[in-house]
């Protein structure tokens, strides 16, 4: 009897050995595919279309990662900047270049991106919930500056991508008064994550600004005074290596201000930079540069007096919004 209770508790042991095992191997993994330098094989390659084609089977690796692990920091904010990425540069950026003709293609395209917005966002807002208890409610309970003081630069990451989904996904729909309400929220965590870590990605959180006080109207919150000063400080921050502010001003300030002539110049200064010489961006700056070439392609949709000399008929007219969601960059 005592040798039979004896092996019960050894099993019992061993069960509970290889769970601990189990999950020392997971968390093991998802450091390794969260930590620093794992975001290259998918920035740092040259190829925009197998990027795209492995990155849904990607965003549902890490979320079986993320089901067995629920509270892993990396994973929450890998998995939630990975459905923004992706909803941007894959599903939002060619949904917006489709034809006329296929309106309802289009629609289900944006709809769709709008969906994969909200879920990255809902992911990295439950990370910050469980890093800093009452995150979520701080902002309708006015302490949500008592919150962001406390963090730090390892938390900008999560800010960025999280203030870039919650503002693309209501530039898609502008009648969502729900997320309409929060833009004052949303800036929020991006003007704690400047002043934390002002050169963070070479110059994002700059682009950022500079598409939120261009594109946003100043009854809520936008300032076309800064517009110009945030450029300069992208550019700066980037070393000239990224055609991202080119092609992020060309859109937000040229197009509306209808002046072609700066529009072409910035655009074809974003096509003469060379990818390459910032490797660990490359992914990004050539997509800026595929962006860029179309932009430049479909002037005569942006530019009211503009004339190609071509025939524009209503069965092939393309259309686009012109401004590609809130969130310009990958990287």
């Amino acid at each position: 009897m005592k040798i039979r209770y004896l092996f019960t508790i050894l099993a019992g042991s061993l069960i509970l050995a290889s769970c601990s095992i189990n999950k020392l191997a997971m968390n093991a993994v998802a450091d390794a595919l969260t930590g620093d330098g794992s975001s290259d094989v998918f920035t740092g390659d040259s190829d925009p279309q197998l990027v795209g084609d492995a990155l849904p089977f990607a965003i549902k690796m890490y979320e079986s990662l993320l089901s067995a692990n629920p509270e892993h920091q990396g994973l929450i904010n890998t998995t939630g900047s990975l459905f923004v990425m992706y909803a941007n540069v894959f599903v939002q950026g060619p949904a917006e270049r489709m034809p006329r003709s296929m309106y309802t293609e289009r629609q289900a395209g944006i709809t769709r991106a709008r969906n994969m917005y909200l879920r990255g966002f809902d992911l990295l807002y439950r990370g910050l919930e469980l890093k800093y208890p009452g995150f979520s409610s701080a902002y309708k309970q006015e302490k949500l500056p008592d919150i962001l003081i406390k963090m730090k630069k390892a938390d900008v990451p999560a800010l960025y991508w999280s203030a870039a989904a919650g503002l693309s996904a209501y530039s898609l729909n502008p009648f969502d008064m729900d997320l309409g309400v929060r833009i004052p929220e949303f800036y929020a965590l991006v003007e704690r994550a400047y002043e934390i870590d002002p050169d963070f990605n070479s110059g994002a959180l700059d682009e950022f600004m500079l598409i939120y006080h261009a594109s946003i109207p100043e009854a809520m919150g936008g300032d076309k005074s800064k517009v110009d000063h945030h450029y300069q400080k992208a550019l700066e921050k980037s070393k000239g290596l990224s055609p991202g502010p080119y092609v992020t001003y060309a859109q937000t300030v040229s197009i509306p201000a209808q002046n072609y002539d700066k529009f072409k110049e910035l655009l074809e200064m974003a096509l003469s930079i060379d990818p390459n010489k910032d490797p660990s961006n490359r992914l990004a700056n050539i997509i800026s540069q595929q962006k860029a070439r179309y932009l430049l392609d479909s002037a005569a949709l942006f530019f009211i007096d503009f004339d190609t000399g071509d025939d524009w008929g209503d069965d092939d007219e393309e259309w686009s919004q012109g401004q590609g969601g809130f969130h310009e960059q990958t990287n």
